[in-house]
């Protein structure tokens, strides 16, 4: 994960200043600072990417103004991806850790390691992501920031402060953070644990520190309209099936209702209906497609309910209703 400064070709701070409204379509008369040129690190630009007004504009109070964001909602929002579209129009380098269990203490503040040099075996310091980062002009992003593991949240607490100042022990060495140095993180929940049982694995989140985000942004699904846009979109084959699209995103909504009333365990998200629609164009069918793409993750006494579901919308019984 670590590199050397000089890998790093992009100027050390904005060099021009866009427009909010013109570059993602909201409305918000502000001018936003952004890179001429790209470097590795910058996401590539999605040109059928579907901006949230909502969510864009806290994104953007994140880049243009110095603000800790953090974007939380359901599975498949695009929470992530948001990040990294705002970051890509504007050239900004990004980079995203994922903070599954996996990832250490270590990982983030760094370790010794055993290198040569002149031919003898020595004992040096690498740093970890969070150095690495501090040190440039870069947007940090947290994926699943509620499942991180308590010894890296409290790493990641230090930064969350006013002046971000990060103390190397090891090292006896304090790293201001780089002017132009942003961070962001993403969650399915709020901090406050998983009540619907639906995210194994998250954490409730220290208090003190969810209170360290300068800014909490909520991205839920698009409405439908929207959603179509982004499958037609994705999924340019589709266009020919525009009427078979709509059932497929009423059928998604469908889902989403009757998880939120406790009715089945399992939802669809945008992600899922892309997915279903690119198998619609491999099987050739779209009902053997949903079978391979939702039904069978469903449990199976719930399948009745997703039976139902599809029969409204399409008219056809995927299963026979046990």
């Amino acid at each position: 994960m670590t590199r050397p400064a000089k890998d790093i070709t992009v100027s050390d701070a904005p060099d021009k200043l866009v427009s909010a409204e013109k570059l993602f379509g909201i409305k918000w008369h502000t001018q936003l600072p952004a890179f001429s040129a790209r470097e590795e690190h910058v996401p590539d630009i999605d040109p059928d990417y579907h901006f949230d007004p909502e969510a864009t504009c806290a994104i953007l109070a994140g880049f243009a103004h110095n603000r800790r964001v953090i974007v939380q909602g359901w599975h498949g929002t695009g929470k992530s991806t948001h990040i990294e579209q705002v970051a890509a129009h504007l050239n900004w380098p990004c980079v995203r850790i994922n903070l599954d269990s996996h990832i250490s203490r270590t990982d983030m503040v760094g370790r010794d390691v055993i290198a040569l040099r002149d031919g003898q075996q020595v004992t040096q310091f690498q740093e970890g992501i969070l150095p690495w980062a501090l040190s440039r002009p870069m947007a940090l992003v947290f994926d699943e920031y509620d499942a991180g593991r308590p010894d890296v949240m409290f790493v990641i607490q230090r930064v969350l402060e006013a002046d971000g100042k990060f103390t190397l022990l090891d090292q006896n060495r304090v790293i201001t953070p780089h002017p132009f140095f942003r961070l962001f993180a993403t969650a399915n929940t709020v901090g406050l644990g998983d009540a619907s049982g639906l995210y194994h694995g998250t954490q409730v989140i220290n208090q003190g520190q969810m209170d360290r985000w300068n800014v909490v942004a909520h991205l839920n699904y698009l409405a439908p309209d929207d959603e179509l846009k982004v499958i037609l979109a994705k999924v340019k084959e589709m266009a020919r099936q525009k009427d078979a699209a709509r059932s497929m995103i009423a059928m998604a909504g469908l889902t989403r209702e009757g998880f939120a009333a406790g009715d089945i365990s399992t939802v669809m998200s945008p992600r899922t209906v892309i997915n279903w629609a690119e198998n619609v164009q491999i099987f050739g069918d779209i009902h053997q497609a949903f079978r391979f793409t939702f039904l069978n993750k469903c449990d199976e006494n719930e399948r009745a309910i997703i039976a139902e579901y599809y029969q409204r919308c399409f008219n056809v019984s995927i299963i026979p209703v046990l």
